[in-house]
């Protein structure tokens, strides 16, 4: 990779590097994903080397005074195996567009209010998860349910390997609970589907043609300022071939929605690329798991007891309330990475 690195980076500095565009923005997107994957290794790497170092000294040396370097030496060590962690689960994350940013969709199932209600837990649930890693939200369309929680809402999230972690998300997301809006106190199943799609830039060739589109202009609903809900600012655009529909209600602007209503159409028509390749893959490799929109991949139980276990993996946890705080969900989605690789290895 570092060989790579340097051909890449040499081919960067000729003269003629800018003479084709769209190859020239190839080669230093590529540069920049390799430098990620390197850099942060050669950093630990030498952290590890200095700790070695001093340990050896405390060890040929060591005198009661040297208790204060030896607990400092243990907390390095300790920084050191997490870091390593962190980059063995980034490690996973090889895919041409993993560490592009993301666009996140929630749509709830059959199910009426109860199913709104749970799409709803599952945006809190990412929306946490996202900020404990210090990522960036943007809420680009939300449809409220008529009662209580949410119809569909779509979320931007900008942060270095957005797409590659929530990749893992892709799929149906069951409930199982005693409903807060049953009289009777009765167990409900619902259901919401989850849609990740990468962030794509001008040099990924999507043919969209003006005549394959539908594009209804409306008034914003939900919360918002005075341009936003009195004006038809609201974009919908239907993708007529496919039958992909986006929505874009967050800007005053009705240019400005249909710009991000059209940088999402973008996203979706590449990551349904993405699945058609992997389902070819999947006919002409027999006996490899599929993971496929519309599979059910985890079940979140509440009632009679907790538990979170992800069908794809096996992997599971009994602590429900961290697990919707997004505490655990970085747990789920490197049993589903590691499960990848061992299947690519087959």
């Amino acid at each position: 990779m570092e060989k790579e690195m340097a051909d890449l980076e040499s081919l960067s500095s000729s003269g003629d590097f800018w003479n084709n565009q769209e190859s020239a923005q190839k080669t230093l997107k590529r540069i920049k994903q390799i430098a990620s994957i390197v850099k942060p290794w050669n950093n630990l790497l030498k952290d590890l080397e200095e700790n070695l170092e001093m340990a050896e000294l405390l060890k040929a040396d060591a005198t009661p005074d040297d208790r204060q370097d030896v607990k400092e030496l243990s907390r390095i060590s300790d920084d050191l195996e997490k870091s390593l962690n962190k980059l063995e689960l980034q490690s996973m994350l090889s895919g041409e567009y993993d560490m592009n940013n993301c666009f996140l969709a929630i749509h709830p199932g059959a199910g009426g209010t109860e199913s709104c209600d749970w799409a709803q837990m599952l945006l809190r649930m990412y929306v946490r998860w996202a900020e404990l890693r210090g990522f960036k939200v943007t809420e680009e369309d939300l449809q409220p349910g008529d009662e209580a929680g949410i119809k569909s809402v779509m979320l931007f999230i900008e942060g270095e390997y957005a797409y590659g972690y929530l990749k893992a998300e892709n799929g149906v997301h069951r409930l199982v609970r005693i409903s807060p809006f049953d009289a009777n106190k009765r167990r409900h199943t619902s259901f919401a589907s989850v849609y990740a799609s990468p962030e794509v830039d001008d040099t990924i060739e999507i043919d969209i043609k003006d005549s394959d589109l539908r594009i209804d202009r409306y008034r914003s609903t939900g919360p918002g300022g005075q341009g936003v809900n009195t004006t038809d600012s609201a974009i919908r655009i239907t993708h007529l071939p496919t039958r992909i529909v986006v929505t874009c209600q967050n800007e005053r602007s009705q240019l400005k929605n249909l710009a991000t209503g059209m940088k999402v159409l973008r996203s979706r028509l590449y990551q349904l690329k993405l699945e058609e390749r992997e389902k070819e893959m999947a006919v002409l490799e027999a006996g490899k798991k599929e993971i496929a929109w519309g599979s059910q991949i985890r079940s979140y139980v509440f009632q009679p007891y907790t538990m979170v276990k992800d069908h794809r993996t096996d992997y599971e946890t009994g602590n429900i309330q961290a697990m919707m705080n997004g505490e655990l969900l970085d747990d789920f989605i490197e049993a589903f990475l590691k499960e990848q690789m061992k299947t690519a290895k087959r």
